[in-house]
């Protein structure tokens, strides 16, 4: 079964223990695990004064670590559920680590990733100062990368949710790129979208200096273009959901324009 030690004054735990549910340690003084330890579902030292982690540590479910004093983590480390590091120390990623959910990143000292990295689930690396992304990231989920210091994404950049890069300083995007989510560009510096963009749900431009869209823009979900610098569309443009012109550049709608939804803002 599971064992909750949340909110005890626990500050050791002994040599060999498994725990075939959870284990809940959150508000504890504990600042180290026993060496193989082995949770078989979710790991949860929120706000603990756990300081690094045990090598052959393998947790089952979820990993929760956010607002601990975690600084590092050991090489091999597995999770397989979520990893969540959200508002601590940790400035790096150990070699071999695999994380079958999402890993949450938010908040930390974290500035670059290491290569070859692979995640099932989201990847959350909001208010980091990370500045680029590896080659050959594999991302099954979403990739969240907002307030952050990117300037442009790897070619070949492999993910299947959402891309929000709502106020970081992007300034293009790789060809070729496909997102099967939304694509949040909004108070961005971008200035130019590749052709073929192919967005899967809405698109957010807001407050940017685009001034066209890209040739063959597929747009699943709605449009945002309030506040934008686009003063024309595309005279094939398909969008799926509402297309919203609110306080835009936009004084004419193209004979050829399919809304699924509602057009706002135009006058």
């Amino acid at each position: 079964g599971s064992l909750d030690l949340s909110d005890t004054p626990i500050t050791k735990l002994p040599e060999g223990l498994t725990v075939g549910g959870s284990l809940y340690l959150y508000n504890t003084k504990i600042t180290e695990l026993p060496k193989d330890l082995t949770v078989g579902g979710d790991l949860n030292l929120y706000c603990s004064d756990i300081t690094e982690l045990p090598e052959g540590l393998t947790v089952g479910g979820n990993l929760d670590l956010s607002k601990s004093n975690i600084t590092e983590l050991p090489e091999g480390l597995t999770v397989k559920g979520n990893l969540d590091l959200c508002s601590t120390k940790i400035t790096e990623l150990p070699e071999g680590l695999t994380v079958g959910g999402n890993l949450d990143l938010c908040r930390t000292k974290i500035t670059k990733l290491p290569e070859g990295l692979t995640f099932n689930g989201d990847l959350n690396l909001g208010y980091t100062k990370i500045t680029e992304l590896p080659e050959g990231l594999t991302v099954g989920g979403s990739l969240y990368l907002y307030n952050t210091k990117i300037t442009k994404l790897p070619e070949g950049l492999t993910f299947n949710g959402d891309l929000n890069l709502i106020d970081a300083p992007i300034t293009k995007l790789p060809k070729g790129l496909t997102v099967g989510g939304y694509l949040d560009l909004s108070d961005t510096p971008i200035t130019k979208l590749p052709d073929g963009l192919t967005v899967g749900g809405y698109l957010n431009l807001r407050d940017t200096p685009i001034t066209k869209l890209p040739e063959g823009l597929t747009v699943g979900g709605s449009l945002y273009l309030s506040k934008s610098d686009i003063t024309e569309l595309l005279e094939d443009l398909t969008v799926g959901g509402d297309l919203d012109l609110s306080e835009s550049n936009i004084t004419e709608l193209p004979e050829d324009l399919t809304v699924g939804g509602e057009i706002i803002g135009f006058k």
